[in-house]
């Protein structure tokens, strides 16, 4: 598979999330991507799960290019899926586009801790194997 554990989400832009001109902010996509990392999560391995074996991700880096405005009359789609995800390491792809536009593409990075241990530790199994499922099909 090209694009990996893909989701696709419907955004609703809300009036808080746009200056008064009604253009959406740059820091609204950054939360934008933070929610498709959580319905990411839920999809794949939910937090409860994650909790109940002492592990939560962690989240190092975020990139966003913006590349076309939103406004509060539009209805973006948000996409994304695993780029990379290694024994240690994950990286995912986020696309927020509007009828075929793409409005802006970001990447964050991170790997996952142990809670109880307080340091890193490898990528739970769930997630390399649909990883490494949906990259083979």
């Amino acid at each position: 598979m090209d694009k990996p554990m893909m989701i696709e989400v419907p955004i609703m832009v809300k009036a808080y999330e746009v200056d008064c001109v009604g253009i959406v902010s740059n820091i609204v996509y950054i939360k934008w991507f933070e929610d498709m990392r959580h319905y990411f999560l839920d999809k794949y391995y939910p937090y409860r799960e994650m909790m109940e074996n002492k592990v939560s991700p962690v989240l190092v880096k975020t990139q966003a290019e913006y590349k076309a405005p939103l406004t509060i009359t539009d209805s973006p789609i948000a996409r994304s899926w695993m780029e990379k995800l290694g024994k240690v390491k994950w990286e995912i792809h986020i696309e927020i586009e509007l009828d075929g536009v793409l409005c802006c593409k970001g990447i964050q990075k991170g790997c996952f801790f142990d809670v109880e241990r307080n340091e890193p530790t490898t990528t739970p199994p769930v997630l390399l194997d649909a990883y490494n499922k949906e990259r083979l099909e």
